[in-house]
């Protein structure tokens, strides 16, 4: 997927006058095309160069980054989490336990994620995750990791095939649940994030 770049960026001033349309436009593109929810506390949201071009605004406004040099540090940190060819890549957060007395209590069970853990399922073909933050610095908190799904060919026949259902599982500890099945609009996306990351 085409990397972002400097000229892609909106100017402090001018983004944080726009900050609040970009932040219900994404919210909106995210609930229609990007979030899969997986039981209770478990949200799948699939990454892209729209929804990283708002992370990236926002960690600029909040730190008040300008200086071009320090920018493109950021850029590429964020490039690093485009898709690459015949992948999907996604966010996947872990909520707290509503129930806790503490907000942070229960995700520690989490920081040992394991591919197998999270499974996408395309008719009766599986595909493993590949969990990204595997460091132990990655983990010290367990609430969020980055996960990859490496789409074969096949899998990505079977992706576009609305025929067949797609969803995904979590099997971890007690924690067992099983998404719906994707929307059209949701296959379309990430089919989307497919042929792009092949093209560029």
């Amino acid at each position: 997927m085409r990397p972002l770049t400097l000229d892609d960026l909106l100017p402090l001033d001018e983004y944080s006058q726009r900050r609040r349309d970009c932040f219900e436009s994404l919210a909106r593109y995210l609930d229609r095309y990007r979030r899969v929810r997986i039981g209770p506390r478990v949200t799948l949201l699939f990454e892209n160069r729209q929804t990283l071009w708002f992370r990236l605004q926002e960690v600029l406004r909040v730190a008040r980054l300008a200086e071009p040099a320090r920018v493109q540090e950021e850029l590429d940190l964020y490039n690093d989490l485009l898709p690459g060819p015949g992948q999907l890549q996604a966010a996947f957060v872990v909520e707290p336990d509503s129930d806790a007395a503490s907000p942070t209590k229960g995700l520690g069970t989490w920081q040992e994620l394991r591919g197998e853990t999270l499974r996408l399922h395309l008719g009766r073909q599986q595909v493993l995750a590949a969990v990204r933050t595997c460091r132990p610095e990655d983990r010290c908190i367990g609430a969020a990791h980055w996960v990859q799904f490496a789409v074969a060919a096949a899998e990505r026949r079977l992706l576009a095939d609305f025929r067949h259902p797609v969803f995904f599982t979590v099997a971890h500890g007690h924690y067992r649940h099983e998404s719906p099945h994707l929307s059209a609009e949701v296959r379309q996306s990430l089919l989307d994030d497919l042929q792009l990351s092949d093209r560029d």
